[in-house]
């Protein structure tokens, strides 16, 4: 049985040295940094109203600054670091190099990252989105990738194949958390399913076999209620945006999630970033948040 932090384990305190990658599969790097570090995952979104929180301008002196100090901050102490490509991509070719700086130095630090880049698409194009990301020697290469499934989970064949040969993951969007998404994922298919329920039971058949954690997770809101009748036990990680800002405690965690509780990784985007620009007070919120996840997990 796979071990699980103790309601005593404070993640901070024991931080698991910088990676070596060695193409060894995501899920299980994955559980190991969950079992080491608490699940939290703490995104890094350097919007411009952040950034105006902090102090920083719009420009990319702001966004530079802003990206260092949450890695300097975090990333020898938190499982995973998920950068939200769209807020460096905006700034250009200056911004994508402040953001491959950040993935590779937090990856240094110790930190996995999950690339938040949804991207979806088919054939050789699909394909370069995946070399783009998944490619261990490619600039921005990730341990995880964020991917929409909705021109047919198919599509994401060329990622799938890569991430298994990388030893990369993957986490499919399937069941998200704002309201617009329900009108595609919860419609029924002619066989009874939802769509968000058949992809889930792809990612099952991804998973079959691996331990001790799958390489290819799903995104499930923590905001949606009662997810009871769809099967989130599909062998791999569930990211699990809404905690903070968008409503959801750590305390919903295991009704949301049932018996999957434990293969959540909890992501904290605001309720983390709008403690900055001190790394301290940074260090405290991630450490405040790691506790209570940790609490609700362990009475699940």
């Amino acid at each position: 049985m796979t071990a699980h932090p103790s309601p005593d384990h404070h993640p901070s305190t024991r931080p698991s040295g910088p990676q070596t990658f060695s193409g060894e599969p995501f899920g299980a790097r994955l559980r190991r940094a969950m079992d080491e570090r608490g699940p939290l995952c703490v995104g890094i979104d350097p919007h411009a109203s952040l950034l105006a929180e902090w102090g920083l301008g719009d420009d990319i002196a702001g966004l530079e600054r802003f990206s260092r100090t949450v890695v300097e901050a975090l990333a020898d102490r938190v499982a995973v670091l998920k950068p939200q490509s769209a807020f460096f991509e905006r700034f250009g070719s200056r911004g994508l190099a402040v953001l491959e700086k950040s993935v590779q130095e937090a990856r240094a630090a110790g930190a996995l990252v999950v690339m938040d880049a949804k991207r979806g698409d088919i054939g050789s194009t699909m394909a370069a989105y995946a070399e783009a990301f998944l490619r261990p020697e490619a600039p921005l290469f990730s341990d995880a990738l964020t991917v929409s499934p909705y021109l047919g989970y198919g599509s994401l064949s060329p990622a799938v194949a890569l991430a298994r040969e990388s030893g990369a993951g993957l986490f499919v969007l399937a069941l998200t958390s704002n309201p617009e998404g329900g009108e595609v994922q919860h419609a029924v298919r002619a066989d009874g399913r939802t769509v968000g329920a058949t992809m889930l039971a792809h990612l099952a058949a991804e998973n079959a076999g691996e331990e001790p954690l799958g390489s290819f997770g799903a995104v499930v809101g923590a905001t949606l209620g009662d997810l009871s009748s769809y099967d989130l036990d599909m062998g791999g990680p569930l990211l699990a945006p809404g905690i903070g800002a968008q409503g959801a405690t750590p305390a919903d965690l295991p009704r949301v999630f049932g018996a999957a509780v434990r293969n959540v990784v909890p992501n904290v985007s605001r309720g983390v970033l709008r403690h900055g620009p001190d790394a301290g007070a940074l260090r405290g919120a991630a450490e405040r948040f790691a506790a209570e996840i940790r609490q609700a997990v362990t009475a699940a």
